[in-house]
Order: structure tokens, then sequence, then C-alpha cells
């Protein structure tokens, strides 16, 4: 409990290389599901914009992150986190560690912004990525 007797959230910074849609999809979950624990952010080691495939595939499990923006990292730099998790292989080489995170924790998620063809291939490549995403978001809600 913090001196105003609410509880304090702990801090989770999910980071990717462009903050466009694995890392923006994270996010998003963990605030929506979770919320009232974790105080959930987002970062890039490049800024883009969010994907607008990303943001679909996220209304169709009735989370709207469509507000949501890519930021890069510097912002978040000397803030203290408990966790920074890492959803791509990438980041997590651009960034192995970070001063005032407690614990740091690395998933290999595939990039659904590399996958070509129509809108639809697209959308399985971010649904994919999504449904990853959601168990894992999931099992770390649970610990």
């Amino acid at each position: 409990m913090s001196m105003n007797g609410s509880r304090d959230l702990e801090r989770v910074l999910f980071l990717c290389t462009h903050n466009s849609a694995r890392s923006q999809m994270a996010e998003g979950m963990l605030r929506a599901w979770a919320g009232d624990r974790f105080d959930a952010a987002s970062a890039g080691t490049i800024a883009t914009t969010v994907r607008p495939e990303a943001i679909d595939v996220m209304r169709e499990i009735g989370i709207d992150i469509g507000d949501q923006a890519s930021k890069t990292l510097e912002p978040f730099l000397g803030q203290a986190f408990v966790w920074l998790i890492t959803v791509c292989d990438e980041a997590r080489e651009a960034c192995p560690t970070m001063p005032g995170v407690v614990r740091q924790e690395h998933w290999s998620i595939a990039d659904p912004s590399l996958a070509e063809g129509d809108h639809e291939t697209r959308l399985t490549a971010f649904r994919a990525a999504r449904d990853d995403l959601r168990s894992r978001i999931e099992a770390f809600i649970a610990r």
C-alpha cells in the first residue's frame, strides 16, 4: 500500500524494435486484463506508428489500442520498472538491460509486420502474434 492507501502498481515496460505491433498489443492486453495490478507501457528502439492490423486484431478480442502511440525508449530511461519484457530478438540485442529494472524476461514473438500478401494474409500473421502474446500475458498475470 502506498501512503495514500492505494496499492502500488508493478510497472512493466514492453520493448520491441518499432513499437508498432507486438509491444503495443502486449501493453494493451496487460492494461485491459490486469490494470488494477500493473502499470503497463511500451517502447521501441525506434518510434514509428501503431500498425492498423494490430489495432484491428486487438479489437477482435475487445481491446482498443487505437489511442496508443509509438514511443522510443528515451522517455523511460532512468524510470523504475519492476519488469522489462522484450518481445523481439532485435530489441533484446539492442537493449540487454536498463537501469532501474528489477526483473527482465524475453519473449521471442514472430514479427507480424514482415508478413507479405493481401490484407487477410497480414491479419493472419497479426492474429498469430496476438494469440502468442495473449497466452504469455495470461501466464504472466497468473503468477
